[in-house]
């Protein structure tokens, strides 16, 4: 009786585990979305929600059988079709827990190919690896196949969904090529410099990863086979990722002088992606060293994809992924140790394997590096034809001017993803006081009428003699300032202003800020653009007001510029010139 009822439990926690990573695709969805561009945010929503859509129809039709159904020579699963002819029997809760897990495998490539992939042919390799690679491969390892016949060990994935998703990004972003603006090349195509793109959203990002971290505990622990064994999961599963962050943070804190945000959640990612095959073998120690070696491995990942490969990986999933799912792979031939509850790792034979570092020689490492080779041979050969394929007759990139745009209103008719939403870039500041700005006087009372005007230039383009006597003054201030300058408009009498979010440039020298290891371009900095049109005040007292709050003694403070305005109507009461300016019946 106790132990029909512990396997109803388990059996209930199994499905509720296969929710939480189905619940994980929300988590990618965030990261991907926030570490890119926000003109591309729909069309990731749209790819990770198709991931999953798609992975099920062509999951239902043959990958199932093909991971689960009757073993073949150890390499495939007997095709069939028992979710159609022998529904009363079939194994539900399976083809569930294994459907969110293909879906997680095909999701992984999104954000390494996003900002530049024709959504028909990121479907089209979506469908594939559901139906055919990821299958295959499972096979191997959990539905009765070759690798699992000889004591390869990965209890939830690193190598059969993190490594398999992860060298599948690489290659797709390789075929692909980088984004625009992400190398600069001389005169000869030769790169010189790696700019940082910074996403739009870290704030989503860090959500995205929470969600993940959340859901992981279902996508190592659904499989636990007792109370004990659950428990010791959650615990390796806790540890692995709190030390990559630790790490990386460190690291990266040294490196670069200031601790690097995003790095350091793809670090927690990478910690959950390492210790997720031997979660169920390893005790704390292993899993601290198990995270700390990913928290690093993710760090040199990037730098390694820009610097090296020249691989343009806008979320970092080949770093978090592919090099992480083969760091825990190779993991469980060194931590594996049978201290940790339920372990069950042993040969053909039956002989118990456990690893290097706990004194069970190199037997169980060699079947762990045999695994990821012949894996990562299959995922690279049959991915490298479906990207091939697809880009010789659909073609895999869109076109320059739809990726400057965005792929939000060029592959989805979407003009917006945060449409009423002004998204405001408050990194405004990011130059340092240098020997180029520097006036030597931040006082506007005391700044004597050179450096004010060296400060806040004013361009006047008006006529001795404007017949209307309508002014239009155009400032062009940091994001910081906005605020101060809205108020002093007010006070002044302003009635009415037009801001616009703007790019500007100047000959301020950038201050080096890093973003995920790479240099922030800061020739192009976010401004604010404020249009006042004034006729009963002075345009004088504007430009005085306005230049008063902009001032702090540095180049790059703003710029002024005055214009003639010919004619003012307005549209409700047909009123003209200085009349039309009144906000008064």
């Amino acid at each position: 009786m106790t132990e029909e009822i512990s396997g109803v439990i388990f059996g209930v926690w199994f499905l509720i585990g296969a929710a939480l990573v189905f619940w994980m695709q929300a988590g990618f969805a965030m990261v991907e979305a926030g570490f890119t561009r926000a003109k591309n945010t729909g069309n990731i929503l749209m790819k990770n929600l198709m991931d999953f859509c798609i992975g099920t129809v062509v999951f239902i039709l043959i990958g199932f059988s093909l991971l689960l159904g009757e073993d073949v020579l150890g390499f495939i699963g007997k095709p069939g079709f028992d979710i159609f002819t022998s529904y009363k029997d079939f194994d539900w809760s399976n083809f569930v827990f294994n459907l969110v897990f293909c879906a997680t495998t095909a999701t992984i490539v999104s954000g390494a190919m996003a900002e530049r992939t024709k959504f028909i042919s990121y479907c089209v390799y979506s469908g594939v690896i559901s139906a055919l690679i990821y299958p295959i491969e499972a096979h191997w390892i959990w539905g009765g196949g070759w690798l699992s016949q000889i004591g390869f060990h990965d209890f939830a994935g690193s190598c059969a969904i993190h490594m398999v998703g992860g060298i599948s990004a690489l290659v797709g972003a390789a075929i692909l090529g980088p984004r625009i603006g992400k190398f600069t090349k001389d005169k000869n195509g030769k790169i010189t410099k790696v700019n940082a793109i910074p996403g739009h959203n870290i704030t989503i990002g860090a959500l995205g990863v929470f969600i993940l971290w959340l859901g992981w505990y279902g996508f190592n622990g659904a499989a636990a086979k007792s109370v004990e064994q659950l428990g010791s999961i959650f615990v390796t599963t806790t540890i692995a990722p709190a030390l990559a962050t630790v790490v990386c943070m460190i690291f990266t804190w040294l490196k670069y002088g200031k601790p690097d945000v995003s790095m350091c959640l793809n670090a927690s990612l990478a910690g959950l992606v390492a210790i997720t095959a031997g979660c169920d073998v390893t005790d704390a120690l292993g899993a601290i060293i198990i995270g700390s070696v990913a928290g690093l491995l993710v760090c040199f990942g990037v730098w390694f994809l820009d610097n090296v490969l020249r691989v343009d990986d806008p979320v970092g999933a080949v770093a978090v992924h592919m090099m992480n799912g083969i760091w825990g792979t190779i993991a469980v031939g060194l931590f594996a140790t049978n201290s940790a509850p339920g372990y069950s790792i042993a040969d053909s034979k039956g002989n118990e394997l456990v690893g290097l570092f706990y004194g069970g020689g190199f037997k169980l490492l060699g079947l762990q590096l045999t695994g990821f080779v012949s894996v990562a041979a299959w995922t690279v050969v049959t991915i490298t034809i479906v990207f091939l394929v697809i880009k010789a007759t659909l073609g895999l990139r869109v076109s320059e001017e739809e990726e400057i745009v965005g792929l939000d209103p060029t592959e989805h008719g979407l003009p917006s993803a945060y449409a009423g939403f002004a998204i405001m870039d408050v990194s405004g500041d990011v130059m340092d006081v240098n020997e180029n700005t520097d006036l030597g006087s931040s006082e506007y009372a005391t700044a004597p009428q050179a450096k004010k005007d060296a400060a806040v230039p004013v361009v006047n383009a008006t006529t001795p003699a404007s017949a209307s006597g309508i002014h239009k003054v155009v400032i062009i201030s940091k994001l910081t300032k906005y605020d101060k300058l809205r108020k002093a408009m007010n006070d002044l009498g302003v009635t009415g202003m037009t801001v616009t979010q703007v790019m500007g440039c100047g000959i301020q020298k950038g201050s080096g800020e890093k973003y995920r290891g790479a240099e922030v371009d800061a020739t192009l900095l976010p401004k604010v653009k404020v249009e006042v049109i004034g006729g009963n005040i002075p345009v004088e007292k504007v430009i005085e007001t306005a230049k008063k709050c902009l001032y702090t003694g540095h180049i790059g403070d703003g710029k002024i510029f005055v214009y003639d305005v010919r004619h003012v109507v307005k549209v409700r009461t047909g009123e003209e010139d200085l009349a039309a300016l009144k906000d008064v019946e």
